[in-house]
């Protein structure tokens, strides 16, 4: 499980420095997602877990007219998403948690957007329900969630070079982290109950790119080595675990391995939702 309070320090740090191999790894969901949010005009937009500002600058690129707010808890990732916006004049980044945002008395956003940024609410109700009482009347969220643990290979594979004892899923599957919106089941009830309606479900198997260049499989090794589940194991390890795990995750990579690029099976939803 990963926390607001890790977020907002040691992981958030990381993706601060990775942003740029952490948006190439959700580069084929990117396109999807960014192409969904912009089919309809939208006037003003927040991007929920905005990180490093990928979907935020793609926002504002895609809608000059439009007024598009990046919203993080990470002080490190809003840092270098103000840095990446900065030409933008449409574009601003905000340090905040989405459950508490208030918008400013101009701005009510007609669309809700998030990658990957929206499982980590410890109420998960409440917080979309106060997402949808600061967006317009009809206004359109859409978000990417990873589905279930099973569903995405990457994870088992990773697990492939680690001891057993560190690859135990969480005892809830559902707590706050990565798979928390997994089972549409779950999601859809809340979002309902938070007052959000024409709820539907796109299910996306993509490439998740780890490694490229020119040397793909270290490129590979050293990004999860400081980005995800195996980062947090790995450092965990005792030197000659470490070793054994080190060996056999260069060999699992190696063997995702083709044209220049190593890419791991992910398995995640875009969700789509409105306001009454």
């Amino acid at each position: 499980m990963t926390d607001i309070s890790e977020w907002q320090g040691r992981v958030g740090t990381s993706w601060a420095r990775e942003w740029r191999r952490t948006d190439r790894s959700f580069g084929a969901l990117t396109e999807l997602l960014l192409a969904r949010a912009i089919e309809r005009p939208f006037t003003a937009a927040l991007d929920i877990g905005c990180g490093a500002g990928e979907m935020t600058a793609g926002l504002a690129e895609a809608e000059p007219s439009a007024r598009v707010i990046g919203l993080d808890i990470s002080q490190d990732l809003v840092a270098v998403a103000r840095e990446r916006v900065r030409d933008l004049s449409n574009a601003a980044i905000e340090l905040g948690d989405a459950s508490r945002w208030m918008p400013s008395e101009d701005f009510r956003p007609d669309l809700v957007l998030s990658r990957h940024g929206v499982m980590f609410f410890a109420d998960p109700v409440a917080a979309f329900a106060h997402i949808r009482a600061q967006a317009q009347s009809g206004a359109r969220l859409v978000f990417s969630c990873f589905r279930q643990r099973a569903e995405n290979q990457w994870v088992a594979e990773l697990a492939k070079a680690l001891p057993e004892s560190e690859t135990a899923p969480p005892s809830s599957p559902e707590e706050p982290g990565p798979f928390a919106f997994g089972r549409s089941e779950r999601v859809a009830p809340i979002l309902e109950q938070a007052g959000w309606q024409d709820i539907a479900f796109q299910p996306v198997d993509y490439p998740m790119i780890a490694g490229a260049g020119a040397d793909p499989v270290g490129d590979a090794m050293s990004y999860f080595l400081r980005i995800g589940p195996a980062a947090r194991a790995m450092a965990e390890l005792e030197e000659d675990a470490r070793e054994t795990a080190l060996a056999k995750l260069e060999e699992v990579l190696r063997q995702h391995l083709d044209a220049g690029v190593v890419t791991l099976p992910a398995a995640a939803w875009i969700v789509s939702a409105s306001a009454p």
